[in-house]
């Protein structure tokens, strides 16, 4: 079991889906998620936005512990840093402690050759620049064909699925979203590798809402606050 909860996370565009549309986050100077298991708060995951002409720096600090009969069989810390320079990604790096697990992400942008070097706890090679770092706060996530880990850097290739327009309360306050299905393409891969998330996207203010999956537990990131 305790194998299978280390597995749980994957911490977590119709130009090159490395271009962000950052004009779209200028307002924003801090997202905060919580972190959901079973509806109980576990923990969280905030990210600061800060900017200097064109360049935006985007960090990323996460954490939460799973408790099973009093015990600790699962705890997260991780950091992660995206560096744009107008709206192209130019760098990414991560570190991620997974109770006794360390995993990291070094990604750097090659101007010369279009393409990521990457070099990362699980993948070092190259990735394209049709992959965008899966991170909830940014929405190009549910236009990309492929996402890289903010985790481990391995390439996992997606499909987004239209569901239907929702009406859903969050935290005192009514959203109109559109919900999504965001699934690996090859869905015959083991489950502990596989994407399946359920995500809640307000057009209106670019903001993704609550992304919702199941493995081991109904898990949560729900945004609470924003600045």
């Amino acid at each position: 079991m305790k194998k299978n909860f280390l597995t749980l996370i994957i911490l977590f565009s119709l130009l090159p889906n490395s271009y962000a549309h950052m004009g779209h986050y200028n307002k924003f100077n801090k997202l905060e998620m919580e972190v959901l298991r079973n509806n109980e708060v576990i923990g969280y995951n905030f990210y600061f936005f800060k900017r200097n002409d064109k360049e935006t720096i985007v960090t990323n600090q996460v954490q939460f512990k799973v408790k099973l009969l009093g015990a600790t069989i699962l705890r997260v810390e991780g950091y992660a840093e995206e560096k744009y320079l107008d709206d192209q990604l130019i760098s990414f790096n991560s570190k991620t402690k997974q109770n006794d697990k360390e995993k990291f992400v070094n990604l750097s942008f090659n101007r010369k050759k279009k393409e990521f070097n990457i070099r990362g706890s699980s993948y070092t090679g190259i990735g394209s620049l049709d992959n965008v770092i899966g991170s909830w706060w940014n929405h190009k996530i549910l236009q990309a064909t492929s996402q890289i880990s903010p985790v481990s850097g391995s390439i996992k290739e997606q499909v987004v699925t239209f569901i239907k327009k929702e009406k859903i309360e969050q935290y005192g306050k009514i959203y109109n979203v559109d919900h999504f299905k965001l699934r690996s393409k090859d869905m015959n891969i083991s489950k502990d590798k596989r994407l399946d998330f359920d995500i809640w996207y307000d057009s209106k203010s670019g903001k993704i809402i609550r992304v919702s999956y199941n493995r081991m537990g109904n898990w949560e990131y729900r945004l609470k606050n924003y600045e």
